[in-house]
């Protein structure tokens, strides 16, 4: 077995390099690609800033474009329901739409709004805090 210089000397730009024992890192390649929607890539933010470990783990691991893409469903589908909920209970309906379209548009903004604030409080910025992460 031959054993490496601990270090080395590049002639080309005059710097000398240390050899140290660090494993080489690679990203695992993904199983298959997954479209990242708007939850999706807002959470992706989150957990680089907030959670960097567990973001390099699932990232290292090939995992984040599929983790993020459940996500991004769970999000869209929880909003679906939680406009149609907020909607009916506040009698948000056709007819409204049919005799004043301005007032249907006032309370959808409204409700719509409202119903993404839900969605970024307890899907987006607080995934990490109902899971246990292995």
């Amino acid at each position: 077995m031959t054993t490496m210089k601990n270090s080395i000397h590049d002639n080309a730009n005059g710097l000398d390099y240390t050899l140290v024992n660090v494993p080489n890192l690679t990203a695992a390649a993904p199983a298959e690609q997954h479209p990242t929607g708007r939850w999706g890539r807002l959470h992706k933010t989150y957990l680089k800033e907030q959670h960097p470990i567990q973001y390099n783990q699932l990232l290292l691991s090939g995992e984040l474009d599929g983790y993020l893409a459940k996500l991004d469903k769970q999000a869209e589908e929880q909003l679906a329901l939680t406009i149609r909920q907020m909607q009916e209970a506040e009698g948000v309906t056709e007819a409204l739409k049919a005799a004043d379209q301005l007032e249907w548009v006032r309370r959808m903004n409204s409700i719509r709004n409202r119903a993404e604030e839900i969605i970024l409080r307890e899907i987006v910025f607080n995934t990490y805090k109902n899971q246990a992460f292995a």
